[in-house]
């Protein structure tokens, strides 16, 4: 009970602080790699007081450092970071597998959170969060920036031109030539990098490339499809999915666990299917080029990138032309900053914020349920009943 009341009051003094219309909030983050530090340098630029980084390799707390606020402390235990009362927010910027518990020490330790995405590395922790989140009052944002981004939010209002959509297509493409073959430059506590995940003999290879393996994230397959699918729920006002089924091509990453060319077809209960391909052994591609998302209505089409979107109505002839053409190449950096922004204002207001734990579940699972799938080779459905995927 002790805990407990302890808790309350630290969760209490926070919301106080955040409240207070006149105090800079003060922020930190755990896992200063090289996305943790270009969030600390946007959330510094926008006026939070960076004043805490956590990292297990020395270097990239030294990187951490630098790029944080003047006088911000260094720590390589996130949980002595949580004790310090006088952080508001905190970014969690680590590997997948690590996401569920910082947040949820982080929220029961009267911090709000700003999570990268995917939510989770399962479906359980995604659920633990939630209702820890919840619980403790907290505003958690998941990192699809999408969701806030101007040129999204105008596509989305389109959505209403295109009739009945049972098909979405999407695709994320590029080249990756090879894993990351790097020594370590510094100290690393590896057991505490590994956490939750099983135990193992340092290996600098999966610590460089852990995108990679399967106890750590998903691949890019994951990597890319937590935003492209966090937005066809958006933009199709979906939640969990009915099934997933993917297949993966041969692995050409010479020491990868999951393959780099992948297809996922997630079924979803408001009657349409939704497709999505990772191919990072095609030619590179310019940012503005490299993705896009199709949906096909039955009245018109509309095509959605990174940077543009064109609405195409149904047509006859040989050369369809868009009624509506946007392209705003270079913009997209925008959608992060707009993102924490929106962030920000929540932990002031106390609403939620665009992109909550719920949303980020619903994605999560079927991220879940297309791994499970590509390692069984079989169809996955979901049973929202018992919250568990079955093969």
């Amino acid at each position: 009970m002790l805990k407990r009341r302890s808790f309350l009051a630290a969760t209490a003094a926070s919301a106080s602080r955040v409240l207070g219309a006149n105090e800079r909030l003060r922020g930190a983050v755990i896992g200063s790699g090289g996305r943790g530090r270009l969030l600390t340098a946007e959330f510094k630029e926008i006026g939070v007081e960076m004043a805490a980084v956590c990292d297990v390799y020395k270097p990239n707390l030294e990187l951490g450092l630098k790029q944080a606020s003047s006088g911000a402390r260094g720590y390589d235990d996130y949980r002595r970071l949580l004790e310090d009362k006088s952080i508001d927010v905190v970014i969690v910027a680590t590997p997948d597998h690590w996401h569920a518990q910082m947040t949820i020490d982080a929220v029961e330790a009267g911090k709000d959170v700003y999570v990268e995405k995917p939510l989770a590395h399962t479906i359980e922790d995604g659920f633990r969060m939630i209702q820890a989140t919840r619980r403790t009052r907290r505003v958690v944002q998941v990192g699809t920036q999408r969701r806030s981004s101007e040129l999204f939010r105008e596509g989305r209002k389109l959505m209403g031109e295109l009739g009945e959509v049972r098909l979405v297509n999407s695709w994320w493409l590029n080249r990756q030539e090879s894993l990351r073959q790097a020594k370590l430059e510094g100290e690393l506590d590896w057991q505490r990098w590994l956490g939750p995940a099983p135990k193992r003999e340092l290996d600098p290879v999966r610590f460089f490339n852990w995108y990679y393996f399967y106890d750590y994230s998903g691949g890019l397959l994951i990597g890319q499809a937590a935003h492209i699918i966090d937005c066809i729920n958006w933009y199709m006002n979906s939640s969990f999915p009915l099934a997933v089924n993917c297949t993966g091509g041969r692995i050409n990453l010479e020491g990868a666990e999951i393959p780099e060319t992948a297809t996922m077809a997630v079924e979803y209960p408001e009657n349409y299917l939704a497709v999505f391909t990772l191919g990072y052994k095609a030619m590179r591609y310019h940012p503005h080029n490299d993705q896009l998302q199709q949906y096909h209505g039955a009245r018109a089409r509309l095509d959605l990138g990174r940077e543009h979107y064109y609405l195409y109505p149904q047509s006859n002839e040989l050369e369809m032309k868009p009624s509506m053409a946007v392209r705003r190449p270079g913009t997209f950096a925008q959608a992060t900053r707009d993102h924490i922004r929106n962030f920000l204002e929540c932990v002031k207001t106390r609403e939620d914020p665009n992109a909550t734990v719920e949303m980020g579940q619903w994605t999560n699972v079927a991220l879940c349920m297309a791994l499970e799938s590509l390692r069984k080779g079989r169809r996955v459905e979901y049973d929202p009943k018992t919250q568990r995927m079955r093969a």
